[in-house]
């Protein structure tokens, strides 16, 4: 085995800070930013130094092996995409400002790629001809860039980020699912091996498209998605796709007549309902929608429930889908927004299950500073469609198994795999040659992870209050040896010992060389967070003697300079 090269933190750029950085609001970004791993270059964009890039690189390497493993072949596609094949594919004018366009000097249009559908398309229709030359898988590991509105959370939800991009192609759908279930195992090995606790949870396909999806969420408090499972059967999806069981009618309430009531100024649900003293389950908030013809819809769902956009998409037809601006619903309702409600609406209405046969409740009037109360959906506004329309929420009955209810969890997205279909090499004409002579379009499907956010979500999963805690497979090393005091020969002499004997077995190593007090290396260590830190003191190595600390461990134990690499190599093995 060759002896890996030995790290020095004296001549290391790893400027640890003793404070978190005030922009900071997640725990890996204050602590990436710490440990001397990241530095803001821009809102959203970050300079990698070498402890982060090693990290970075961790994850690569998984990804790399598993990939090649199920037989995915890396190619590496341009950043910048010319806007003729986003046009193509139809998504340059429906992707939305999170597309960064900019112009060459000659003002031709192109973006810088927050995915690749359209390139590879572009790659395979040119080169694959024959069923004889399919299935085919390809993958890069990149740079994207998505200009988001609110970047935050450090590398959790940054503009520019590295992210691992594969796509399938196929003779036919029955294929494109082999590797569906190919690749979500592969994911599976991927954040196994990781060190990550994760669920794989069904979900929309956003403006990816497709019809099949499941996303893979790291478990912690602070992920943004939201995730239900059920207690029983084991299903479980973002809640935006969750399936809500059967609903009985709501009904509950006295039959009353229907009366219009001022509300001044008040015009949320919390609003109305502290305003009237009803409770928000009472009401039917009326959301209204363009599709992607730009018809206007109305969208209901009760005051204590919250409209799933994917759900509502899939309903409508799967188009992009936005809430109306004001000018639109005061067009169709008569009112400013916060206003409107179902009855006397000649617009499309489709409501949530948990709206059917809702008695005695309050909706918008269609009127400025009035609502109606002793609404009765059967009676008001009966010609409406139902559908499961809302997100799913702790406590709801399970859809696949009826017996069950869901637990909520939060979760960050590390990961998607998508069955695609035809929608790209249809509309792009993506097209081989079938063992019957005939001509059709290419099935696909294609899977991102996003590499720096697995490396934030691990840090997310895995801290305490002195710092993080690297899974062994992802540290930037695998141990951190410190010599209490450099200027000691016989200490520094012992701490290279050490050193290279655990390069020879094949373990990273950093060495803390620089001329500080121990109290300042201890906290760098356990700030840094490498998974084993192996102290050199005098007090034991008259003994014959160095400490080993595992990162999580409450003690260290002491162990023989002899056996010093020996006990580290057991506890993180080698990369």
């Amino acid at each position: 085995m060759n002896p890996r090269p030995i790290a020095r933190l004296s001549r290391l750029l790893a400027p640890t800070l003793r404070e978190d950085p005030a922009d900071a609001e997640v725990v890996s970004h204050k602590l990436l930013v710490r440990a001397g791993m990241i530095r803001q270059v821009a809102r959203g964009i970050y300079d990698f130094l070498p402890l982060g890039l090693r990290a970075v690189r961790r994850v690569e390497d998984i990804v790399r092996e598993e990939m090649d493993r199920a037989g995915a072949q890396e190619i590496l596609m341009p950043a910048v995409i010319p806007a003729e094949l986003w046009k193509e594919s139809g998504r340059w004018d429906h992707y939305g400002r999170e597309l960064l366009r900019l112009q060459d000097r000659y003002d031709r249009d192109f973006c810088f790629g927050p995915t690749h559908e359209e390139v590879v398309t572009d790659l395979v229709r040119r080169e694959v001809r024959s069923y004889r030359d399919l299935p085919k898988n390809l993958y890069q590991i990149q740079v994207k860039f998505r200009d988001e509105l609110r970047p935050r959370f450090g590398l959790m939800r940054g503009r520019e980020f590295i992210m691992k991009d594969a796509y399938s192609f196929h003779v036919d759908r029955a294929d494109a699912e082999r590797e569906y279930r190919v690749m979500y195992d592969v994911y599976t090995r991927i954040f196994e091996r990781c060190g990550l606790r994760f669920r794989a949870v069904e979900a929309g396909t956003g403006a990816i498209g497709g019809s099949l999806s499941h996303e893979f969420q790291v478990l912690a408090q602070s992920g943004e998605d939201a995730i239900a499972a059920c207690d029983k059967c084991g299903y479980a999806a973002n809640v935006e796709k969750a399936e809500v069981g059967p609903v009985p009618p709501s009904g509950g309430g006295r039959e009353r007549a229907l009366e219009r009531v001022a509300t001044p100024g008040k015009r949320t649900v919390e609003e109305v309902s502290a305003f009237l003293d009803v409770p928000a389950e009472r009401f039917v908030k009326t959301l209204i929608y363009q599709g992607g013809e730009g018809q206007a819809v109305a969208v209901l769902v009760r005051g204590d429930h919250e409209a799933s956009e994917t759900k509502v998409a899939a309903v409508l037809g799967g188009g992009p889908l936005v809430l109306a601006d004001e000018a639109t619903v005061e067009r169709v309702t008569g009112a400013p927004v916060g206003f409107a409600g179902p009855a006397g609406l000649r617009i499309r209405i489709v409501a949530d299950n948990s709206v059917r046969g809702l008695r005695d409740a309050v909706t918008g009037a269609n009127q400025e500073d009035t609502h109606l109360v002793g609404v009765d959906q059967q009676r008001d506004f009966p010609q409406v469609e139902f559908a499961d329309l809302r997100q799913a929420r702790a406590g709801d009955v399970c859809a696949r198994c009826h017996e069950g209810v869901y637990a909520e969890h939060r979760g960050i997205e590390v990961g998607q795999v998508f069955y695609l279909g035809t929608k790209y090499s249809a509309a792009m004409g993506a097209t081989f040659l079938g063992a019957d002579g005939a001509e059709r379009p290419l099935e696909m499907g294609c899977y991102g992870i996003g590499i720096t956010r697995t490396m934030a979500a691990a840090i997310e999963q895995h801290h305490d209050e002195a710092g993080i805690c690297w899974p062994a497979p992802l540290a930037p090393f695998g141990a951190h040896v410190v010599p209490v005091n450099v200027n000691d020969a016989e200490l520094k002499s012992a701490a290279e010992r050490v050193a290279s004997e655990l390069a020879q077995a094949g373990i990273d190593v950093l060495v803390d060389d620089r001329d500080e007090r121990p109290g300042v290396k201890f906290k760098d260590a356990d700030l840094i967070g490498l998974p084993v830190r192996v102290t050199v003191g005098p007090r034991g190595l008259k003994a014959g003697k160095v400490e080993v600390k595992p990162r999580t461990a409450s003690a260290a134990e002491e162990v023989l300079l002899g056996e010093a690499a020996a006990r580290v190599a057991a506890i993180v093995g080698t990369r």
